[in-house]
């Protein structure tokens, strides 16, 4: 199954919840879908860069157990984004449903 274009969305929803840094991010998604969705440093980091970028996360780095970790944190734009996010996967989850429960 191809979700392409997800992954920042989904981002966005698992830093609603609280800061986070990249694996833990990872992890909540991969856990939230049952193993379903397993993004890869590959694909997670660009990802989270993009969301900085565009200022809908903020990040800071700490030591925790003696590792520097980066902790991402959803801003207000952030929170906004998500909220518009989750209109459009609703519409296009309907129809999508309307779609396929049709034949």
């Amino acid at each position: 199954m191809n979700l392409k274009g997800t992954l920042p969305v989904l981002i966005l929803q698992v830093l609603s919840a609280g800061e986070r840094h990249g694996y833990a991010i990872a992890q909540e998604i991969k856990e939230s879908s049952r193993g379903v969705l397993d993004f890869k440093e590959g694909s997670l980091y660009p990802a989270l860069h993009s969301q900085e970028k565009k200022g809908f996360v903020v990040s800071v780095e700490r030591r925790q157990d003696g590792r520097r970790r980066r902790y991402y944190r959803l801003t207000k734009a952030g929170a906004k984004a998500l909220a518009a996010h989750r209109n459009e996967w609703r519409q296009l989850s309907t129809a999508v449903t309307e779609i396929l429960g049709a034949t």
